[in-house]
């Protein structure tokens, strides 16, 4: 892989300014891949300041333009694929599946993205004043900063970015310190779709250092984060209190309720998926799966038979599922909730293992909601089975979280399966899926501590633009 040892601000590759180096290592064995020299408030402040300069240019790109340029975009994610796919194996570990779903998705985004310039509508009204005539216009936020997680970097980077950048906005981007290589990668992109200087920049930086600041800054008009719940509290209360907007998508404790007229054997293939893509380092991966009472039996044994047939290893193989933990903080803290959910006193259906930085999967039964496992998001390969006594109670345990992003329900009959989704407390439940589904011209978001704000489509555009009310007064009115 090659070294992405450069901040990319103003269109111009640079050192960072930082007296700090930072590491980027590989989670398949954790071998040192590179290190650079860490971004530093100077930093923070160049980029935010050829973001604020180019904007006001960009904003006035015509629709048609900006359209070309983003389809240009997509083809540029298109030809360098093989370099895409190398940085989200070496640093991330990502599988293949996780390889195809990061660039085909970043490249639909792309492509439904060049809709949004047209979709910059304002509106006329009536007015009750004689001779006034009112107008709404549409226009970008301005300046948004960008802070993307490691598990999925490529693709919650982009979510973000394209949207802003497509409405008219300019953006400064900020990745996590597992996975700085992909946000360079995206300035890469720009690079070779021929966006003007300052539209896109990136730095990488200890959190501990500006992560704050980058929040802070009196530039960013919008702070869009995608990470932990406990971050994501800290930086609305920071931005709060400047009175700055944010979208925050957070954490997620999700469900897979399994009622007893359910295909099991559709159901468990699907919790696979929901439970094991990415070794469970998803925010909208399945944490517990809800069954009742007369299937639970045989769905645990369907389920549990399943799951030892997927693959675990080296995320170059096409036909391993399972790749490794992105650090060895992650994995102790996976091996956390494991130990403390076995003192709770849930049964080992399948005892997984360690091996460095690969989890072999977990699955317990006899589990109750308030086990460490349950109640908290693991992000890791650890699945509960919840046994429900009927569909009702089936519903209460799947509320009883302080989360609400994704879930799903199985059931043969459809409609039911519908009005059962309704009442599940989430930003987004589906029948007979499991609860890992981004589509871009569908809303993304979720409720209670899973976050604030909708992307994708029409939603998106409307959180990244802001409206203004202009009359025209054509009599005198005095």
């Amino acid at each position: 892989m090659l070294a992405y040892d450069k901040m990319y601000i103003n269109g111009e590759w640079t050192e960072g300014t930082s007296t700090k180096t930072m590491e980027n290592r590989c989670p398949m064995n954790n071998e040192l891949i590179y290190t650079y020299r860490a971004a530093g408030k100077e930093d923070v402040d160049r980029a935010y300041a050829a973001a604020k300069a180019a904007q006001p240019l960009w904003a006035a790109v015509s629709p048609g333009e900006k359209a070309a340029m983003l389809e240009k975009l997509a083809k540029a994610i298109e030809d360098m694929s093989e370099e895409v796919a190398e940085v989200l194996i070496t640093e991330g570990g990502s599988t293949a599946p996780k390889v195809g779903f990061e660039i085909s998705t970043c490249i639909n985004i792309c492509k439904q993205a060049m809709a949004f310039p047209y979709m910059m509508r304002g509106q006329t009204a009536p007015s009750d004043i004689p001779g006034k005539h009112n107008f709404t216009f549409k226009s970008p936020k301005g300046v948004i900063g960008v802070i993307a997680p490691w598990n999925v970097p490529l693709v919650l980077a982009m979510r973000s970015v394209v949207p802003a950048v497509a409405t008219g906005n300019t953006v400064v981007l900020k990745p996590a310190s597992d996975t700085p290589a992909t946000a360079f990668l995206i300035g890469k992109f720009f690079e070779k779709a021929g966006f003007p200087k300052g539209v896109y920049n990136a730095i990488a930086g200890k959190g501990s250092e500006i992560g704050d600041y980058f929040v802070e800054h009196e530039v960013p008009s919008l702070i869009s984060f995608t990470g932990s719940t406990e971050v994501g509290k800290r930086i609305g209360s920071t931005a709060g209190n400047m009175i700055k907007d944010v979208s925050l998508e957070l954490g997620g404790n999700n469900v897979m309720l399994v009622l007893k007229n359910a295909d099991l054997l559709k159901a468990a293939k699907a919790a696979i998926f929901g439970t094991f893509f990415n070794q469970g380092q998803v925010c909208m991966a399945l944490n517990r799966i809800i069954i009742e009472e007369p299937v639970y039996d045989e769905f645990a044994k369907i389920f549990i038979e399943a799951v030892k047939q997927v693959k675990v290893g080296d995320p170059h193989d096409p036909e391993v599922f399972i790749g490794p933990i992105i650090s060895p903080d992650q994995v102790r803290s996976i091996e956390g909730f494991v130990d403390a959910t076995i003192k709770a006193g849930a049964t080992v259906a399948l005892e997984g293992r360690t091996e460095g930085n690969y989890i072999y999967p977990w699955v317990f039964t006899d589990c109750t909601n308030d086990m460490p496992a349950c109640c908290n998001e693991v992000f890791g390969p650890v699945i509960c089975l919840i046994k429900a006594k009927d569909e009702e109670e089936g519903i209460r345990i799947a509320n009883d979280t302080e989360y609400g992003l994704s879930g799903s329900v199985f059931t043969e009959d459809l409609y039911h399966g519908i009005e059962v989704a309704k009442r599940i407390e989430a930003g987004m439940t589906h029948v007979n899926d499991q609860s890992i589904n981004d589509e871009p011209h569908i809303m993304f978001g979720g409720e209670k501590m899973s976050g604030v704000g909708r992307f994708n489509y029409q939603w998106v555009v409307e959180k990244f633009t802001t409206e203004k009310w202009i009359s025209v007064q054509t009599n005198d009115r005095f």
